[in-house]
């Protein structure tokens, strides 16, 4: 190659660059939030080739439309069963204190009415969530659904396998669905003993460059739900794995365990992504029975992911702060929140709300941790309490407004939770379920380090701007 060919191609690769910034310019900001399209500019505005190929392979924050066209089928078959709801039981009729217009927006987002007469049980202990979910499963008479981000072939793996082997064995319909990522580690020995025990199992949003209907790497089915008989329900944070299941980090959970009608929408959410995976359609009496009240509890189910509107747990969590009369307690293993949170955050505290976070001390992922750090500064400023978890890797997620209304699910406060993941909360509006949660909010405040803003600004430059630089690439994570 001589010098003029040289400096021909030198320059045609120059103005590919510069091309790309200005065409994605334009493209980024009306396809992601002002948040995701500043991270997604500062990539390509540096490396213009490779923030193109990244963008084009992860992006939209949207299923490809065949898996679209299936999530427009479900009101087909989902409409009778929410009827059912609606009119077997007598509706729950918020007072002023229950946060009428949270209701509503919740029942907008997730198509979801809050349905009353539940009984709601907090399980904060590890193993004894996995015992009671066992107990529940060797009950069950009709079905057994599973839906897990991780399901590992170990010794919780193993417990929940032997048991529904058991329930095979009695004539009980067992389905299993796994996020094909989430678990890959343990995949082909999950599915053998699974299929051994007599389950059908089958993966959520499997990703294969072979595959025609290939899912994307990032968008991922992270939800947790267990129902038996359409009676009995469970979802939370726990996955189906050890809590020592990666080294030297030891996992603590809450797992909420429900029964009474509003485990139908735990269940109709499972049948809802059995169906876009397989397009079976799940629908018969022994999987949605009429809805026999349990308790004085009344509660909603709020689906969440790129299939719903954008960001709807999010919307949920900013309109809840700022509806907050005295207390907010948020507790997640991953803090990177959207402007719209911050700004609420510090409304809440300016109108005299006590609010405190409670995130982990310990990490499990350092990218995401750094950038979580950068947050902390400006939250203690604001006057948020910022509560550090010894220990253990508190991975609990749910939130706490004053006394009335409680959020447990398998939502992180983060843009992937909030865009790319699938993801499935319960709200609970109730007096003695929220006072239970705050005796484990305060059980954790007493097992943290509390952050002063004097102590936090002592850190090294060098790691103020590792975070910082975590910070700006937090539209990615």
């Amino acid at each position: 190659m001589d010098f003029a060919s040289g400096t021909t191609w030198g320059f045609l690769y120059v103005a590919s660059e510069w091309i790309i910034r200005l065409v994605m310019l334009v493209v980024i900001p009306f396809r992601r939030s002002p948040e995701a399209a500043k991270g997604w500019l500062l990539l390509v505005f540096f490396m213009p080739w490779a923030g193109l190929v990244l963008y084009l392979v992860i992006g939209r924050p949207k299923y490809p439309q065949w898996r679209v066209d299936r999530f427009l089928q479900l009101p087909t078959f989902l409409v009778p069963t929410r009827h059912r709801l609606q009119h077997s039981l007598q509706p729950f009729r918020p007072d002023a204190n229950t946060l009428p217009t949270a209701i509503l927006l919740v029942q907008n987002l997730g198509h979801f009415l809050p349905l009353n007469q539940n009984s709601v049980e907090l399980l904060p202990n590890y193993d004894e969530s996995v015992d009671r979910l066992v107990a529940d499963i060797d009950q069950a008479r009709h079905s057994v659904h599973l839906l897990y981000y991780i399901f590992a072939d170990d010794g919780v793996g193993t417990k929940v396998i032997a048991a529904l082997q058991r329930a095979s064995l009695r004539g009980v319909t067992c389905r299993v669905l796994i996020d094909a990522l989430g678990s890959r580690k343990w995949s082909r020995s999950v599915e053998q003993k699974l299929t051994a025990a007599g389950a059908q199992v089958r993966w959520a949003l499997p990703v294969s460059f072979l595959r025609r209907k290939s899912a994307r790497a990032d968008l991922r089915n992270h939800r947790k739900i267990a129902v038996i008989d359409g009676r009995t329900a469970y979802t939370g944070s726990q996955n189906l794995v050890d809590s020592d299941f990666k080294p030297g980090i030891t996992y603590e959970e809450l797992v909420v365990r429900v029964t009474g009608p509003v485990a139908l929408q735990l269940q109709a959410v499972f049948v809802a992504d059995w169906f876009l995976e397989t397009e079976e359609v799940l629908e018969t009496t022994d999987l949605f029975p009429d809805p026999v009240g349990a308790g004085h509890t009344p509660a909603q189910v709020l689906p969440s992911g790129p299939d719903y509107p954008a960001s709807n747990v999010a919307s949920l969590i900013v309109a809840l702060v700022h509806s907050a009369q005295q207390r907010v307690v948020i507790t997640t293993p991953y803090f990177i929140p959207d402007d719209a949170l911050l700004q609420a955050l510090d409304t809440a505290v300016r109108r005299g709300v006590e609010v405190r976070l409670v995130v982990s001390h310990v990490a499990d992922q350092l990218l995401v941790c750094l950038a979580q750090k950068s947050y902390y500064q400006q939250l203690l400023d604001m006057g948020v309490h910022v509560h550090l978890y010894r220990d253990k890797l508190l991975h609990a997620k749910h939130l706490s407004i004053d006394d009335t209304v409680c959020v447990i699910g398998s939502s992180n406060i983060d843009i992937r939770s909030f865009v790319l993941n699938a993801e499935v909360t319960l709200v609970v509006y109730d007096k003695g379920v929220t006072t239970e949660l705050h005796s484990q909010q305060e059980r954790y405040f007493a097992a943290s380090d509390k952050l002063s803003s004097t102590q936090w600004k002592a850190r090294s430059l060098t790691t103020k701007v590792c975070e910082n630089m975590a910070r700006l690439l937090s539209p990615l994570l």
